[in-house]
This record gives structure tokens, C-alpha cells and sequence, in this order.
């Protein structure tokens, strides 16, 4: 038997902050689809239904920026309803750090390009992102 939930389902996500403590630089991608296409943005995506958050945010931190082999660390839940336009998503956001020699990151899945940025000098980002860093600054850096 079947069973159908009658009530909307929000959609989980993780974005994932990768500083790197040497140079006090954060790894951005830059979304090669929409919405938000060309922004700059944390990497992260969508939950799929087999994994956990942890594993997700391993998952779409490799897929995005091929890196692995860093240790990654809950920092907050996002959920403000209209963060994102294709509706009503809650992200678990990871914040992992390295010294920046050991992060070889380069542009994979849906990013067009990965490069880091002074935590001082950040370009404008999609989504509430511009938020979650400000919070990861005055929490980590």
C-alpha cells in the first residue's frame, strides 16, 4: 500500500565554507545555472534521499570543488522561507578549515569556476549567502 502525505515538503540542502586560515580566504563558486547564474556563491546543494547531511556536504563539496579530505563541521541551519526562488528550502551549512596549500579546489557539477577570496573583499553572493559568511566571520575568524 501506498501512503501519500497531503502537506508541502520543504526541500534540504548544505552549503559547505571552506577558509583557508593561513591567507583568511574563503572558497566560492561561481553557479553556472540558474537562479542566481554567474553569482558567486557558497558550494552546496540539495539533500538526495539516501544520505545524510553529512554525507551530502562531503558529496557536493567534492562534486563542486573536487575537494576532499577536509574535516567538515555543523555550524547553523538557515531556514528563512524565501531564501531561495525555487521555493521553501533549509540548509545545514558546514564550515571546514585548512591552510590554503592543501586545498586543491577546481570548478566540477553545476559550478563554472572555484577560486578563493579575502574574507575582507567578497564579491556579491547569491542566495543569503552574503548572511552565512558574515555569521561564519564573527563565529570563526
Amino acid at each position: 500500500m501506498s501512503y501519500t502525505y497531503e502537506y508541502p515538503r520543504p526541500m534540504l540542502c548544505v552549503d559547505i565554507a571552506i577558509i583557508a586560515t593561513d591567507t583568511k580566504e574563503i572558497l566560492l563558486i561561481k553557479r553556472k545555472n540558474e537562479p542566481f547564474q554567474d553569482s558567486w556563491a557558497l558550494p552546496g546543494g540539495f539533500l538526495d534521499m539516501d544520505e545524510t547531511l553529512d554525507n551530502a556536504a562531503y558529496r557536493e563539496l567534492e562534486e563542486e570543488t573536487s575537494v576532499r579530505n577536509i574535516k567538515l563541521h555543523r555550524f547553523k541551519v538557515y531556514d528563512e522561507p524565501k531564501r531561495d526562488p525555487r521555493g521553501r528550502t533549509i540548509s545545514m551549512v558546514y564550515v571546514g578549515k585548512e591552510i590554503k596549500q592543501n586545498i586543491f579546489a577546481k570548478a566540477g557539477d553545476d559550478a563554472a569556476e572555484a577560486m578563493f577570496f579575502s574574507l575582507t573583499a567578497l564579491p556579491k553572493l547569491a542566495f543569503d549567502h552574503n548572511k552565512i559568511v558574515q555569521d561564519i566571520i564573527t563565529k570563526h575568524c
